[in-house]
């Protein structure tokens, strides 16, 4: 199971080399090593691959086109994967967070312990995707790959419901935020567009996955973000 990546999505615009070597080539060396040992490999992608303009959740087989170094070398470690070895998973997320590393609702709770507004982009939507269900959906797919019956190898979409912007996401997260007592005022959230918010590399408007095809092979649901931030704030306001 191959959770390593470069991550850093504007940096990688100016480290392409790194980025590449990390996201294209460490992910073909680990899947060689998995074909010649004979075992099944699972990787982690994301949603970056896609253009992100559509109007629909994007589905495994609709094309992709990224926009930037990380979504492309991304794709290219997708592309390697499923060359090197046949028995692949690739799992794709987006707007991963957690209690732990740095990721979006820690950032915000940060910010909003001292001050009062916070602009935030309200034209680009999303499934928040908590990184305690990633690490379930994998451990139960590594659990039925191993079924010597099963052959529906690929590439699987995996994010929490229901869609959100960030700017509406933030909201959600200053509201438990007070509630628990980490900040002493509610934070108001002014919805910006992504214009007012220049980034070297582009974000796409529609991160938003299908998750129609894991339900279906492997029984696995949408993950709920609204219960996972419940529980993330509450052991925030513990620390």
């Amino acid at each position: 199971i191959n959770a390593a990546a470069y991550t850093a999505v504007d940096r990688a615009e100016m480290d392409s080399d790194q980025a590449y070597k990390i996201n294209r080539d460490g992910v073909a060396n680990l899947a060689r090593a998995s074909q010649t040992f004979n075992s099944k490999f699972l990787h982690i992608s994301t949603d970056y691959v896609f253009q992100g303009e559509q109007e629909a959740a994007y589905c495994e087989r609709d094309e992709t086109g990224p926009t930037g170094v990380y979504g492309a070398s991304k794709l290219a470690g997708e592309i390697a994967a499923a060359e090197a070895c046949p028995k692949h998973i690739i799992l794709r997320t987006a707007w991963v967070f957690g209690a732990h590393g740095g990721n979006f609702v820690k950032t915000m709770i940060r910010l909003a312990q001292d001050r009062t507004e916070l602009n935030v982009v309200g034209d680009q939507f999303g499934g928040p995707t908590y990184a305690g269900d990633i690490a379930e959906a994998l451990l139960l797919i590594a659990g039925k790959v191993c079924d010597k019956n099963f052959s529906a190898w690929g590439v699987y979409h995996f994010t929490g419901a229901p869609y959100i912007n960030w700017a509406g996401f933030a909201e959600q997260i200053m509201q438990r935020a007070y509630v628990c007592g980490i900040t002493s005022h509610l934070t108001k959230i002014n919805p910006i567009p992504s214009s007012d918010y220049p980034t070297p590399a582009k974000r796409p408007a529609n991160s938003m996955l299908n998750c129609d095809k894991i339900h279906e092979i492997f029984g696995i649901v949408p993950s709920d973000w609204q219960a996972a931030l419940n529980d993330i704030v509450s052991y925030a306001a513990k620390e």
